[in-house]
């Protein structure tokens, strides 16, 4: 004949068992879950990763042509490429920025350069010379429309 109180706890056990195991079945599928919509989001970074990077060469303007040569000049800047290979005018122009040690207007910049800044028609290619070393990488534009170097 069996014992009544081992009979009792082996019951209790298979019940504690049967707890654990709902636990762990329940925890088994929150895991699966997540690794899918992990896997999921992997696959949705890969592919907007590509677009990006397919809509970022399709972006970067060609050089143009002179003599039948390909030139740009201004580059971008990039690792391996010198303030040195911009034309002379837009080294001024940067240390004048770089000279100033903090945001400047284009005013500024012209009166550093020596451009008579009373004429707005002096100072517009000025400005636009900043905005492309800015498009390209060398200069920085404020929210207010100062320019600052890079660092």
């Amino acid at each position: 004949m069996l014992d009544p109180e081992l009979l009792e706890r082996i019951t209790a056990r298979r019940v504690e068992l049967n707890e654990l195991e709902e636990q762990l079945v329940k925890q088994l599928a929150e895991v699966r879950a997540e690794r899918d919509e992990l896997a999921v989001a992997e696959r949705v970074f890969e592919r907007v990763s590509e677009q990006l990077a397919d809509e970022r060469a399709s972006t970067v303007p060609a050089p143009g042509q002179v003599g039948g040569r390909a030139v740009m000049l201004i580059p971008y800047r990039e690792p391996g490429v010198e303030e040195t290979m911009l034309p002379p005018d837009y080294q001024r122009i940067l240390a004048a920025v770089r000279q100033a040690g903090g945001p400047v207007m284009t005013r500024q910049v012209g009166e550093m350069l020596g451009v008579d800044v009373s004429v707005r028609s002096k100072l517009e290619p000025l400005r636009g010379k900043l905005v492309r070393l800015t498009d390209r990488g060398w200069l920085r534009k404020m929210p207010d429309g100062q320019f600052t170097t890079r660092l």
